[in-house]
């Protein structure tokens, strides 16, 4: 075979490639700076790909991906990297797609958190949204708050994830990873079960579900710290998604315990820097006593208008954002534009 797994994976953390893509009929392809780079070589046949999966999936996620047609999980490579992996079968061949995650966790700083995120990150309970579509690095932006919270707060954290991503060490708090599909069934019943581990935090990796999101709510309603990502870009959309998947008999209610249980939602992008490497956007909404009413009178879309008036406390629109990242020259106006919410206006504004 031309491909040893160990070589890709070396010359994809040295290249500091955030994925690596398996694929029958061309070679292993790497995504730099967030741009697909096909590796130098011949393209892969079916027998390829099955090897490479083969050298560092289980039995049982092998027989996972011929059952079910694909299985999810992680692994360390040697002392140099985590990856979250997910391989499956198309046109009835294996291939298999790699996600990097640094050994390294960042700061908040590092990130470009700005300084109010502490405050909240001190709050004893409530709900804490971090959203963004796939790849936009919520995973990364979670695992700096729960550093932060773990060397600054005494208290025990409790992660469910699907697979477990960052590896958190005990400092102040004490730490409990569960993964879904290995420690606990799903993500609804770690929830539950974690209620009653004496837990202060609770970080849930996806809200997939009505029932999900319900434990997640109460939990943060019943005096805890709660932590969860959605696909979602933007705050008023956010709520939006979570009020809609509730029946029509209940949303009103939902609206009630959001409006009471959300500080803060975070959304972010990622875009490709001048240059070359990649920087995050943002869209910061703190909950207010205005907001949580607009978020109660089901007046989600007038939060983005509060969002851009609430610079005092901390908030700013990700539209605002990422113009303020093109004035300072460290993204390109097309980047800029094809991130954002609302591309017509933005394009006017850059072209004014």
């Amino acid at each position: 075979m031309s491909y040893q797994m160990n070589e890709l994976l070396e010359l994809m953390v040295d290249e500091n490639a955030s994925d690596l893509h398996i694929h029958v009929g061309q070679p292993p392809c790497f995504r730099i700076n967030g741009t697909i780079t096909p590796a130098d070589g011949p393209a892969l046949s079916p027998k390829d790909t099955e090897e490479l999966v083969e050298a560092i999936a289980s039995e049982n996620h092998i027989q996972k991906i011929k059952t079910v047609g694909h299985a999810d999980f992680g692994f360390a490579f040697k002392d140099r990297a985590r990856f979250r992996v997910n391989a499956f079968k198309a046109k009835g061949s294996f291939e298999i797609v790699l996600r990097q995650i640094p050994n390294d966790i960042l700061t908040l700083g590092q990130i470009g958190l700005p300084d109010k995120m502490k405050d909240l990150l001190m709050r004893p309970r409530g709900l804490f949204l971090v959203t963004g579509p796939t790849g936009s690095g919520k995973s990364t932006t979670l695992a700096s708050m729960i550093d932060w919270i773990n060397t600054h707060r005494e208290d025990h954290v409790i992660t469910i994830e699907d697979p477990i991503e960052y590896f958190h060490n005990h400092k102040k708090c004490i730490i409990t990873q569960r993964e879904v599909g290995i420690d606990v069934s799903t993500f609804a019943e770690a929830i539950r079960s974690g209620l009653r581990q004496d837990p202060d935090v609770i970080l849930v990796g996806e809200m997939r579900d009505l029932e999900t999101i319900e434990t997640a709510i109460t939990a943060a309603e019943t005096g805890h710290l709660v932590f969860a990502t959605l696909h979602t870009t933007g705050s008023a959309r956010t709520v939006d998604r979570i009020v809609d998947v509730f029946p029509s008999g209940s949303k009103d209610q939902i609206r009630t315990q959001l409006a009471s249980s959300i500080i803060c939602v975070l959304s972010q992008v990622l875009c490709k820097r001048v240059g070359g490497g990649r920087v995050a956007a943002f869209e910061i909404m703190i909950t207010t006593n205005a907001i949580a009413q607009l978020i109660r009178e089901n007046k989600t879309y007038r939060i983005t208008s509060d969002i851009q008036t609430g610079a005092r406390f901390g908030m700013i629109t990700l539209d605002d954002h990422l113009r303020s990242l093109y004035n300072q020259g460290i993204i390109d106006a097309n980047e800029a534009i094809v991130k954002s919410q609302f591309p017509n206006e933005m394009r006017e504004k850059l072209m004014a």
